[in-house]
């Protein structure tokens, strides 16, 4: 019962992040019916820009809590302008093409800004300084620190907020207008492209913060970290329902649950063969089943039909 406990824990740790990046996913196919293959490497971009910055700052003589609160600023300004540019030079002139031409181009993007950070950083690991004491807490037999409870609170917190804006705003409104029909409500004054932005923007937002999640969670990151997390989130979102808000953020808590349970019991059910190492088999064995019998995912599609 202690093992499960503390594997229900980390899984609602990693299943936290996950969310906030498939929020991202969702959000934009939502709108678009595109898949922004790029959004992992936008979570990695995050990191590295909040480890460079906290690491200076802090070097510098600034105290950690503060140059961490500086990094995560600069990194969520770094890939709301990331965003942005992709949406305003990779994805809409596009726009109208066939789907397969988009998603070639997202793919595209995804090496170039692999590559990009590459170069900017190096090959190398880079350790994120700790942000927060290393304090551990218990209960009932399932050990956990304050990283993990400030991740699980915030995430909640911005998903919360992110829900309050799609439906209880007037960009949320026209956000869900360009989903139903986009050229009837840019017959109602919708303007499409700020709409469409807007949508780039908030899940580049979250995906800065759930790299700096990441970073201060496993304290390492690295040009290609992006690429498993992003497959990852993709997962979750087609999990929980793809296009649908509260649908990726369960399928982001159901997907870090699994994984972690898959995680602490695989040498068990091997007899020791697999180890833990190997969880990564359960995120995407969870994604083969759902597309081969319930592509809609859980809590289905609720975008309207294009016209």
């Amino acid at each position: 019962m202690d093992i499960f406990l503390q594997q229900i824990v980390n899984g609602l740790v990693q299943g936290s992040i996950y969310a906030l990046v498939a929020l991202g996913y969702t959000m934009v196919y939502g709108i678009m019916g595109l898949i922004n293959f790029a959004h992992g490497e936008v979570v990695m971009i995050g990191t590295l820009v909040a480890i460079t910055v906290t690491g200076s700052l802090a070097a510098a003589g600034m105290p950690v809590g503060i140059a961490g609160l500086c990094g995560l600023v600069v990194s969520i300004l770094s890939c709301m302008a990331i965003g942005w540019s992709l949406e305003r030079v990779a994805y809409r002139p596009l726009r109208g093409s066939p789907r397969l031409t988009p998603l070639i181009t997202a793919i595209g993007m995804s090496i170039v800004l692999q590559n990009l950070a590459m170069i900017l950083w190096g090959r190398n690991y880079k350790t994120f300084p700790p942000l927060l004491p290393k304090v551990s807490y218990e209960f009932a037999g399932a050990h956990f620190t304050l990283v993990q409870v400030v991740i699980v609170l915030l995430s909640a917190a911005m998903m919360t907020g992110l829900v309050l804006l799609v439906y209880r705003t007037k960009l949320g409104m026209a956000m869900r207008a360009t989903a139903q029909n986009p050229a009837v409500a840019s017959l109602m004054g919708v303007n499409i492209n700020r709409v469409i932005s807007a949508a780039f923007v908030i899940g580049s937002a979250l995906a800065a913060v759930a790299g700096v999640m990441v970073g201060s969670y496993y304290e390492v990151a690295h040009y290609q970290m992006g690429f498993i997390l992003g497959l990852k989130a993709f997962t979750a979102a087609v999990l929980g329902g793809i296009g649908n808000l509260v649908g990726a953020m369960v399928g982001g808590i159901l997907l870090g649950i699994i994984e972690a349970l898959g995680a602490g019991y695989i040498g068990d059910l091997t007899g020791g063969f697999l180890g833990s190492h190997y969880q990564d088999i359960f995120a995407f064995a969870v994604l083969i089943v759902v597309l081969m019998f319930k592509p809609s995912g859980l809590f289905g599609e609720k975008t309207g039909d294009r016209a």
